[in-house]
């Protein structure tokens, strides 16, 4: 079982998941979603309509999705606003609205005082949620059934492959390719890009070595000291992310 985590260190990991990492674009590439959606859900946009028979536009503005902390305000997305981006696109692949995630998400925060979908409760806490909000929380209550998520399986993905802090409960470490391959996102290494866990080498500069060296995959794996199934696993990933 894994210890818990100093309160301390706990603190230093929360700001560095929360601080700005990742520009829209990186931070689309990592979550498999286009660059207008991913700012869309960021940052919110504007949109008009017209009135009648006047032909008088009416404009508004839609509110960002994700909930962001540190990085509200600013171009670009950290550690958790990336796992609240992948979560949206989950729900919305298995049909549920955008609008079902704003209620909840708003009713989250207000009922909960949890801000991001990014919380271990909502992936492993189904039932105390759903008795936390059941006289208050309508939006949550759509998407729970007797106390468990309508849609089990996309929590279970999703928590296969994410590893939460011991105090805060929120995500600290994300395996795009689930637990059992050595490729990480950890904020506090590498400025959270993707890394292989055996060595803390980023994926992009293996592959960046391995197209160097005309593809030869022993050169590669010899020249960073990776053994090759390591070298392999960080190719693989970056030629998945470019497809």
């Amino acid at each position: 079982m894994e210890a818990a985590v100093p309160e301390g260190r706990s603190e230093a990991l929360h700001r560095a998941a929360d601080a700005p990492a990742y520009t829209v674009a990186e931070a689309s590439r990592l979550a498999g979603l286009s660059e207008n959606r991913t700012r869309r859900w960021l940052k919110g946009y504007e949109f008009s309509y017209p009135v009648g028979q006047s032909g008088v536009s009416v404009r508004r503005r839609q509110a960002p999705v994700i909930r962001r902390g540190r990085t509200a305000g600013t171009p670009y997305a950290s550690f958790l606003d990336l796992i609240d981006l992948l979560f949206v696109k989950e729900f919305l692949n298995h049909g549920i609205s955008l609008q079902k995630l704003r209620k909840a998400l708003d009713e989250a925060g207000r009922l909960l005082g949890k801000r991001h979908f990014a919380h271990e409760s909502f992936f492993t806490s189904g039932k105390n949620i759903y008795l936390e909000v059941k006289d208050e929380g309508d939006a949550i209550m759509e998407l729970l059934t007797g106390g468990q998520w309508v849609i089990a399986p996309i929590i279970l993905e999703l928590a296969h492959k994410i590893e939460f802090d011991k105090t805060t409960r929120l995500a600290r470490r994300w395996y795009p390719r689930g637990s059992d391959l050595p490729i990480v996102v950890d904020p506090s290494i590498s400025f959270g890009r993707p890394v292989l866990l055996t060595r803390g080498v980023a994926t992009a500069n293996v592959y960046d070595l391995f197209l160097a060296e005309g593809e030869n995959l022993q050169v590669t794996s010899a020249w960073l000291g990776l053994a090759v199934s390591d070298a392999r696993a960080a190719i693989t990933f970056e030629q998945q992310l470019a497809a």
